[in-house]
């Protein structure tokens, strides 16, 4: 193919209906006929980047392996296409006016008004096309955030409309809307989705395909309706009806015809059926387990449903991958003690202690961790989670009272987690962390470098502080070893306990690297742990 195709996903009556989701099935069928993929998504709010919101306002913080911290629909993304993601996959409303603002206040304007259209829908199509251009890609989707007639995401969809008159044939819109079924009519309304239509009309913008959420099935009448009011042809209604699991996605599409119906929009000839023979092997083994295992989640934002997303998938596919069903049992840190840790831990056949920022909970994850050290669980540490290990294990086996990260305790007297020398100069918060993917040289003859098989890794951080090395040999003779390290910088990377069945904390994200195709190794061997705990195996 000669020339980039543009796919545009906007999404009306209400958020949360999927998007991103749809957008990542999209690029799973294209990929599966062979098509070069790149996503995107473009962020109508005003920061630039999630990295500084709260996870209660915004969810996971994704980050990608150039260190760009991301929504965390490009994990959706990363997962369903097994192609790693970047910064230019994100683009917010923050960026693209702090981009135009820089260049006002250097002088590329040459003294002209700057205005939304042309300087700001400008800088959002230079966007976009840079991606495009970047990887000579079959297909580009772009995925809109929010909802259309939202004041925020106005001059998104104004940029959408004038790439439309510029491309021609070479663009699609596909458009997710609700249809929803009111249980009293005991029938469902289109009523919504042809409002919304009509809203993206009026902001210039005619959708060639609808993909309609529901939660009964839609009728031949009910699509020649939608086709009806909405100026698309029938064929070009697909059903989304609502799905066990997420990764159901693509095979529900697939049998909706809706990668025929963007090649048809898009005048490409659809040759052969796409090859999707692994992604359905996998969904046969998530859906027919042959044993459960219990995990415990331990974290201080349980309770927010995305705030663990890519943990939580990459449970999916390490059990997938183990045959198994992890159950996780949400634990939430701030509400545990040791006058309660039997109560919520026991039972349990692995302990994950989670990532996070701040001292809310930290007291009830250390717990935790000291729990399964004692009880030999399988246990995963993952950042902060490691960082409480080095603690615990400083306060509890080496008998350092009071034994902190500076993070939280800056007059500790014994300081086993201080943050990076390089960082100690620097204020804010965004920006300032360790971020995306870096080396580290697993040590032969430990349990990770079994587990991966290869000396040499490389993985996603997001962190300030680190191991303190002062103490790396007083641990090591004690039993906790420092097997992979940062050679370049000298930081300790990873991180195993001698004489327990498996216990290892990583300073990294492995979650943000695993995806149903490679579903990470770290996760796949501690479910394996966790099924020989549970069967009493070692």
């Amino acid at each position: 193919m000669s020339k980039t195709k543009f796919i545009f996903v906007t999404g009306g009556v209400t958020s949360s209906l999927g998007k991103g989701i749809i957008s990542a099935s999209i690029a799973r069928l294209l990929v599966s006929r062979g098509f070069t993929v790149a996503i995107q998504k473009l962020d109508p709010y005003i920061n630039i980047d999630p990295g500084t919101l709260n996870p209660y306002e915004h969810g996971e913080c994704y980050v990608t392996d150039d260190g760009a911290e991301t929504d965390l629909d490009l994990g959706h993304y990363e997962r369903f296409t097994n192609v790693p993601t970047s910064q230019a996959n994100n683009v917010t409303t923050g960026v693209i006016y702090q981009s135009v603002i820089s260049k006002e206040r250097k002088g590329e304007f040459l003294g002209e008004t700057v205005q939304v259209i042309p300087h700001i829908t400008d800088e959002i199509k230079y966007r976009i096309k840079i991606l495009a251009n970047r990887g000579n890609f079959d297909f580009l989707i772009t995925e809109i955030g929010g909802t259309v007639g939202d004041i925020e995401s106005l001059p998104f969809i104004e940029a959408v409309r004038q790439m439309r008159w510029e491309l021609g044939k070479n663009s699609v819109v596909v458009h997710l809307t609700l249809v929803p079924f009111l249980a009293a009519a005991g029938e469902l309304k289109t009523k919504p989705t042809q409002h919304s239509v009509k809203m993206l009309q009026e902001q210039g913008v005619q959708p060639d395909i609808i993909v309609c959420r529901t939660e009964k099935n839609l009728n031949e009448g009910l699509r020649n309706k939608i086709a009806l009011f909405c100026n698309v042809t029938t064929s070009s209604v697909i059903e989304c009806i609502d799905a066990e699991t997420i990764y159901d996605v693509p095979i529900l599409m697939k049998k909706e015809n809706l990668d025929l119906e963007i090649l048809k929009k898009a005048g490409i000839p659809a040759e052969g059926e796409p090859d999707l023979e692994e992604w359905k092997k996998f969904l046969h083994k998530l859906k027919n387990p042959v044993r459960d295992v219990q995990i415990g989640l331990v974290g201080k934002y349980v309770e927010l449903k995305d705030a663990y997303k890519s943990i939580n998938e990459a449970f999916i596919h390490a059990g997938a991958a183990n045959e198994c069903r992890v159950v996780v049992k949400s634990i939430h840190s701030e509400y545990m003690d040791e006058s309660n840790a039997n109560e919520k831990l026991k039972g349990l056949d692995g302990i994950l202690v989670a990532p996070g920022f701040g001292e809310r909970g930290i007291e009830g994850k250390i717990t935790a961790i000291k729990y399964a050290r004692e009880q030999g669980i399988p246990f995963l540490g993952i950042c902060l989670g490691m960082q409480c290990a080095v603690i615990e294990f400083g306060r509890n086996v080496l008998g350092y009272k009071g034994a902190h990260s500076t993070e939280f305790n800056r007059s500790t007297p014994y300081p086993v987690i201080d943050m990076m020398e390089m960082q100690k100069k620097i204020s804010g918060l965004g920006g300032t962390m360790r971020l995306g993917a870096y080396p580290c040289r697993l040590k032969k003859g430990s349990l990770v470098y079994d587990i991966f098989g290869i000396e040499h890794i490389s993985e996603r951080h997001r962190h300030r502080y680190e191991f303190n090395n002062e103490y790396k040999e007083v641990y090591t003779n004690a039993g906790m070893t420092p097997v992979g390290l940062n050679e370049k910088d000298n930081l300790v990377e990873i991180i195993e306990l001698k004489d327990h069945p498996w216990f290892i904390g990583v300073q990294f994200h492995p979650e943000y690297r695993s995806t149903v195709a490679n579903p990470h190794p770290l996760f796949v061997s501690f479910v394996k742990a966790a099924i020989d705990h549970a069967s009493g195996t070692k």
